[in-house]
């Protein structure tokens, strides 16, 4: 095995353990309510979820075409830039995971692309940063959260004379449909980014010439987020299942499918990298609000706003750094 065969090998595995480390990250946004109003039990809930990110990633390819050729020119120090990124993003989802704050694994990748990037000298394409991410980051939460609102405003309507009791145990079932569809979203936009990153790694090593994702990335990448999904994140699953709003299946439907419809269209539409952590926050704050303004937690809500504005150049630095670091070897 050549030295370029054996770092290629090094920046796949590293995106696969990143896909993993996104999945346990990142389960709590499609079954953290489904678990907190009983509509599933924890493992049920895990192996769903499990099963849909695995569908999901199997998908669709826009937003893997996006990340691999629409944030950071192709670097001119080889793989090394982009095992440096992969590295960043790691280091925050495991920081992140650790003290339970649901930030964003996407924007962690996207961060360590642009810091490991700047660090090496290679270009960052900011018109793509900021048209495919920084927008959608600041626009697909704030969908979220109105569309969260108008949903639950509809529902309290339609049942505003139905029997509470009837009322709650039919949305208990529903939320099953609603946190496989909300799981079926996060496969969709959550492993396209890895296969970005192992395209990327394949055109600079010249295993190929174009951007297209070959299926043995889609399904290795897919693999991966599914077990990391199985594998679980309770620490952040008591954030967003209790924390910022005490949800009921009511709510816990209205949150999931106002969630699941935001991914959707910038999956398919825009192939834009958005994180499916602020958008199932959003929504379960714009869910919660429909009650009253003080029924939703803002103190935890700022801080998990906190978590977003720091992930991009948390992570750029790390990957920054660890590009840095490669270079005194």
């Amino acid at each position: 095995m050549s030295s370029a065969d054996l770092v290629l090998l090094v920046l796949i595995v590293l995106s696969l353990a990143f896909d993993f480390t996104n999945g346990f990250h990142d389960a709590a946004n499609a079954i953290a309510s489904a678990v907190s109003t009983k509509a599933l039990s924890l493992r049920g809930a895990l192996v769903l979820a499990g099963i849909m990110n695995l569908a999901g990633a199997l998908a669709g390819t826009g937003v893997a075409v996006t990340v691999a050729k629409g944030v950071i020119s192709t670097p001119t120090h080889g793989v090394t830039v982009v095992i440096a990124a992969v590295l960043g993003a790691i280091t925050w989802n495991l920081i992140t995971w650790y003290f339970g704050l649901p930030s964003s694994s996407s924007h962690a990748l996207i961060g360590g692309l642009v810091g490991a990037a700047l660090a090496s000298a290679t270009t960052v394409q900011w018109g793509g940063v900021v048209e495919k991410v920084v927008l959608p980051m600041v626009i697909s939460p704030a969908v979220g959260f109105i569309l969260g609102y108008l949903v639950m405003t509809g529902m309290l309507w339609l049942f505003r004379s139905a029997d509470a009791h009837r009322v709650s145990r039919g949305m208990r079932r529903a939320q099953i449909l609603s946190a496989a569809s909300l799981a079926f979203g996060h496969g969709l936009q959550d492993a396209q980014k890895s296969m970005g990153v192992i395209v990327l790694g394949l055109v600079i090593t010249g295993r190929q010439t174009g951007f297209d994702v070959p299926f043995w990335v889609i399904a290795l990448c897919a693999l991966a987020l599914a077990a990391g999904t199985y594998a679980g994140g309770l620490r952040i699953m008591r954030t967003l299942g209790r924390r910022i709003f005490p949800l009921t299946p009511p709510y816990g439907f209205a949150a999931e499918i106002s969630a699941s419809s935001v991914l959707y269209l910038t999956a398919f539409v825009f192939a834009a990298p958005i994180s499916t952590t602020h958008v199932i926050t959003s929504a379960i704050m714009g869910v919660g609000a429909t009650r009253r303004r003080s029924a939703v937690r803002w103190a935890v809500a700022g801080n998990i706003v906190a978590g977003w504005v720091l992930t991009l150049p948390a992570a750029a630095a790390v990957a920054a750094l660890t590009y840095a670091l490669t270079r005194l070897f």
